[in-house]
């Protein structure tokens, strides 16, 4: 099918999807790439996940997520998850930063200790050859999810390091209010380790993680943000990543096609 080099789909775009069927489905539609997720691989089994894409000849996109350093035992956890990634045979970790302590009300101490937690992890993600991809949020999430809102923020830590081993996610859903994003992309350049395309539902439904919609479905300029990445050297996957109970209560074939018709229609 024409027009899907770098189409990947995302496995939380169709949630409740089984990952065997996922992969299958990508594979009869086809789709070069899928973007995963650590909880349902490690219900599938890491190693036999590992097996599953790799028969099938999909490449793993992204791992999400690790990150949520401001809370206890994220070394451990980060460790494994950047050991899930380099069996997976993806070069891509998501990192969502985590809020604020509990009880804390100190934003740049927070900021701090992400930049702290990076810097940790950074020779070891290095030796297994994954970057750790920081992904700014929306600024609705700082306080219990991403004390990282902006891509400039991401920027700043990120450029402590070489671009192959720390890098940046430009998420479409989070960062298009952001009047200085185009600057920050162009500014990024290299660092750009994963494009991930959503859009913004008006009005958000209840529960504002699941307000994401298909490219199309929102009021977000996905292709100015598609040409902005190319413009910035960025010629990597696009991930279709949507957290929609409308759209996961779809059949998985289904929400796919939609999924790659969006891409084609609103992205390209």
């Amino acid at each position: 099918m024409s027009g899907l080099a770098r189409f990947s789909f995302n496995q939380a775009t169709a949630k409740h999807w089984p990952l065997a069927e996922v992969v299958a489905g990508c594979v009869d539609a086809g789709v070069p790439g899928v973007g995963l997720w650590r909880e349902p691989v490690q219900e599938y089994g890491l190693a036999r996940a590992a097996k599953l894409v790799r028969d099938a000849g999909l490449s793993v996109t992204s791992l999400c997520r690790g990150g949520f350093f401001t809370t206890d035992g994220w070394r451990d956890e980060n460790r494994r998850a950047i050991e899930e990634a380099a069996t997976l045979g993806t070069s891509v970790l998501v990192l969502v930063s985590g809020g604020l302590p509990a009880g804390s009300r100190d934003l740049d101490g927070a900021r701090r200790m992400v930049a702290d937690a990076v810097a940790d992890l950074a020779p070891e993600a290095a030796a297994a050859g994954v970057t750790l991809a920081i992904e700014p949020l929306h600024p609705m999430f700082c306080s219990d999810r991403c004390v990282v809102a902006t891509l400039g923020q991401a920027l700043d830590i990120a450029e402590r390091f070489d671009p192959g081993t720390v890098g940046v996610v430009v998420d479409t859903y989070h960062l298009w209010w952001d009047d200085a994003v185009y600057h920050q992309i162009d500014r990024a350049g290299s660092r750009i380790a994963a494009f991930q395309v959503a859009d913004w539902i008006t009005p958000l439904p209840e529960g504002v993680l699941l307000g994401r919609g298909l490219p199309g479905d929102g009021c977000v300029d996905l292709r100015r943000f598609r040409q902005a990445v190319d413009a910035a050297g960025y010629h990597g996957p696009i991930e279709v990543e949507v957290f929609n109970a409308e759209v996961w209560a779809r059949p998985g074939p289904e929400i796919l096609a939609a999924a790659i018709a969006a891409h084609r229609d609103h992205v390209l």
